[in-house]
């Protein structure tokens, strides 16, 4: 056949088009795959320091990878035990006095003349009413039976498929790091190989700060929820602590959880829970978080935000995770790479 002939083109460039298009629903199809590998292997880079240490220790790389796991599942073991019980009897106990609660709304005169033009609360308790006369609440809230059961088997296998790949990669981090830096040239490597280790060693850093962040915000709303006078502040502040570390959806969360246990007590002391929780947020967003960041990683704290907040933007909660790290890095190769060249042309 001609190659220069409109029809082997025309074919070639069908063929290539039609390529493309089943490859991008392929990736599109195991997005949810790659953004849990991104995960874990995230989680994975970020332990690696504390897999050091205790290698430093005397330890092998596997007794240090047990270690570390066995740590984390004795905190899952206290944090299940602490705070399920109070969280699940706290939401009990709201479910069973909120028709009293939306009542108590109506005492007080601006929101009863905005019930008496718009019918607010008198919707809500004909909602709840109709949602939790037969003892349906949870099941609804979760779009049924099969729902409850979809949401539990997701949930329960992305942790389990997390918790894996995080293993294996904590495991073999320094075998996978040998085999991406014998890519690069042999006269490079050396260097690659130390850029390649600071890169992983301020994700580390990034987890640590993190975890910081999230431990002021645990010991925070732990002193809020005691001084509100709310039952268990110790367990709401660790369940807070774990929401923290969570991008997105982890405040949404955590104020979520505290306003409706603060909602069992009374109307106004939810809506104090409510409005303090609020006032951390702002604090911890352009106060706390960007310090921390700037200590630790030596990102200005503008970069910080402009970062979390592109992330989030483009790639949701997998830009979340490495919006920060990304930056750190960026900024560690113009130090180590570019300046350096542009200092001596």
């Amino acid at each position: 056949m001609n190659h220069s002939h409109p029809f082997y083109f025309g074919f070639l460039a069908t063929g290539g088009g039609l390529l493309a298009i089943v490859l991008l629903r392929s990736l599109a199809s195991a997005s949810q795959i790659f953004v849990l590998i991104i995960i874990a292997l995230f989680l994975a880079t970020g332990l690696n320091p504390a897999v050091e240490f205790f290698r430093r220790k005397g330890l092998s790389r596997a007794q240090a990878v047990a270690v570390m796991f066995v740590a984390v599942f004795i905190f899952a073991g206290i944090f299940a035990w602490l705070v399920i019980p109070p969280v699940v009897s706290q939401g009990t106990q709201l479910i069973k006095h909120a028709p009293s609660l939306l009542s108590d709304l109506k005492h007080n005169h601006t929101i009863a003349a905005l019930n008496d033009h718009y019918g607010i609360v008198d919707s809500l308790q004909r909602k709840l009413a109709s949602i939790s006369a037969d003892g349906t609440l949870f099941v609804t809230a979760f779009g049924g039976v099969v729902g409850v059961g979809k949401t539990v088997l997701s949930g329960t296998f992305s942790a389990l498929t997390v918790l894996i790949l995080t293993l294996y990669f904590l495991a073999s981090l320094p075998k996978i790091v040998e085999m991406g830096v014998r890519l690069a040239p042999a006269s490079r490597r050396d260097r690659v190989s130390r850029l390649t280790n600071g890169v992983l060693d301020r994700i580390g850093t990034y987890i640590g700060s993190q975890i910081t962040v999230a431990l002021i915000s645990g010991i925070a709303i732990t002193i809020i929820s005691a001084s509100l006078g709310l039952p268990s502040p110790v367990a709401l502040g660790m369940l807070v602590f774990v929401f923290d570390l969570i991008p997105l959806v982890g405040h949404t969360l955590g104020i979520s959880i505290i306003t409706i246990v603060a909602l069992t007590q009374s109307v106004l002391t939810g809506v104090v829970a409510f409005a303090l929780y609020i006032v951390y947020i702002q604090v911890e967003n352009y106060v706390i978080t960007p310090k921390i960041m700037h200590r630790t990683l030596s990102i200005p704290g503008l970069v910080t935000i402009i970062a979390a907040l592109l992330g989030v933007t483009l790639l949701g909660l997998v830009g979340a995770l490495l919006a920060v790290p990304i930056a750190a890095s960026a900024i560690l190769i113009l130090d180590e790479v570019v300046f350096p060249r542009a200092d001596k042309a």
